[in-house]
């Protein structure tokens, strides 16, 4: 592997709030406030909660309250959704919540949006009061986005808290669609490289080729989100990543459940259509000892130069997924 430089980037981390098998979601708020600590003393500039909907495993549902104990339990490290899923919600509410949330923390808060539902059909169906699907994504983007400036004269209707407020919006994706809208808007994008990598290189070739410069943001700034398990031996980092490999097996087979322990032999738990699908949707993985990571890390930057990482790791252990992000933190120092 080449030797590249550690990047001179800004990195953060994802978080999904998991339950582990034996574990409650209670357990999962606090790990998660615990990371978020951990994240801010080692130089993380974001830590971000997603949105998902009737998955065991997965506490985030209600991700603008989480943020609001995220928030409360850190001091500097900004906090924010990535993302919240628009259709499931209406503008004016996403933009009073994160309104309020951006006057409980100022300076410290972030709004990333997707136009995916988070979940399955009959939960999607649950989840709104009227089923329209996602193609008014474009149209409540802008709406939401209107809610956040001052209010003018004769305006019937405007977010209180969220008015003049000054609450960055993201745009996430893992298609085209989301880096046109990105670019289109003179927005942030975000690619969720992490479990989706096929259209990365052509999503961020046309963000930044279509980038049309706005009052939020001046030049393309796009974030490629990246897994990375850290241990102290490559066969441990090995070990503990099968868990993330079940996961993703299991929601395949329409069995998703709580986050499973690591195992010992993947191969007797996948077919060699589940491992080829898997091996795919995570290739954006780096998995190893602390030189692994680094090295890892570094040609990933290299190779795709985005402006900033966003790091995650579904670890079983609580404990070893604190290590494996201060493993992580420590292949952006340049000393």
């Amino acid at each position: 592997m080449p030797n590249h430089p550690a990047p001179a980037i800004p990195y953060s981390l994802l978080d999904l709030a998991p339950v582990t098998e034996g574990s409650t979601p209670a357990e999962a708020f606090a790990n998660s406030l615990d990371l978020a600590r951990h994240a801010e003393r080692l130089g993380y500039t974001r830590f971000w909660l997603a949105e998902h909907h009737n998955m065991p495993g997965i506490a985030s549902a209600a991700t603008a309250v989480l943020i609001g104990h995220i928030g409360g339990g850190t001091s500097a490290i900004r906090v924010g959704a990535g993302g919240v899923m628009l259709p499931n919600h209406a503008p004016l509410q996403v933009a009073e919540q994160f309104g309020t949330l951006a006057s409980l923390y100022p300076g410290r808060i972030d709004l990333g949006l997707g136009r995916a539902p988070g979940t399955d059909q009959a939960t999607t169906r649950a989840l709104r009061r009227y089923y329209s699907g996602a193609e008014a994504f474009p149209s409540d983007v802008m709406e939401l986005l209107r809610y956040f400036e001052p209010v003018q004269p004769g305006q019937p209707v405007q977010a209180v808290p969220g008015a003049g407020l000054d609450v960055p919006v993201w745009i996430l994706g893992s298609s085209l669609f989301g880096a046109q809208l990105a670019a289109a808007l003179g927005l942030p994008y975000a690619f969720a490289s992490h479990f989706a990598p096929a259209a990365m290189t052509e999503a961020l070739a046309l963000y930044h080729r279509d980038f049309k410069p706005s009052k939020r943001l001046r030049a393309p700034y796009a974030m490629l989100a990246l897994n990375v398990v850290a241990a102290d031996t490559r066969a441990e980092a090995q070990r503990l990543f099968t868990t993330q490999q079940q996961s993703f097996v299991r929601l395949r087979r329409g069995m998703p459940g709580l986050i499973p322990p690591p195992i010992d032999d993947i191969e007797a738990f996948w077919t060699p259509q589940e491992k080829a699908m898997v091996e795919q949707a995570l290739a954006c993985s780096v998995v190893g000892d602390a030189r692994d990571v680094r090295e890892g890390i570094a040609e990933f930057a290299a190779r795709h130069r985005p402006d900033e990482l966003m790091l995650t790791a579904n670890i079983f252990d609580h404990q070893a997924r604190l290590y494996s992000f201060e493993l992580a933190a420590r292949a952006f120092r340049r000393d």
